[in-house]
């Protein structure tokens, strides 16, 4: 596992092969990284569903209004829902969408961001200064390369848990 050198500002994602360790971006997406922590400590992103996962693209996830699978899950309607909380404006900078950063979701609103984010499988640079970047997969990545492909998945992959590092 990757070193961390800032506990409140890492991601520590479960999947099914081992740890993923994302270090987010608080000086250049503020709010994003917020929420992200926001619904992590509420353990809203546990068992929420990758309903969408391109390959040679990115693997999405993070709607936690119907991606739960634990709870209310609807695999047709995963991918159309997000938090109780409202909407993240854009924070657009120039981090670039490289492999293994992490994106917000968003509809074609561009301050429609709310609980859903992706993960880029490679470099996506046709995406940059148009999703919020607010996150880097440190460590794990290949467990992010071994999620089940599908728009929907057949047999969906799932965040087993995703925690704040200060607080583990």
């Amino acid at each position: 596992m990757a070193e961390i050198k800032d506990p409140e500002n890492t991601i520590l994602m479960e999947l099914k092969g081992g740890t993923v360790t994302i270090e987010l971006l608080p000086d250049v997406a503020p709010k994003h990284v917020e929420r992200m922590k926001e619904l992590a400590r509420a353990g809203e992103y546990d068992n929420v569903a990758f309903h969408r996962v391109i390959e040679g693209f990115m693997a999405q996830t993070g709607d936690v209004q119907h991606g739960d699978m634990e709870d209310g899950f609807n695999l047709s309607m995963a991918g159309t829902g997000g938090s109780d909380l409202p909407n993240v404006p854009a924070e657009f900078s120039k981090v670039p969408h490289a492999r293994g950063s992490l994106g917000a979701a968003r509809s074609q609103n561009p301050d429609s961001a709310n609980s859903q984010f992706f993960i880029n499988f490679k470099d996506n640079d046709f995406l940059n200064g148009q999703y919020t970047v607010y996150g880097q997969v440190t460590s794990g990545m290949e467990h992010v390369d071994a999620i089940a492909r599908g728009e929907p998945p057949a047999e969906p992959d799932r965040m087993i848990s995703v925690k704040v590092a200060a607080d583990v």
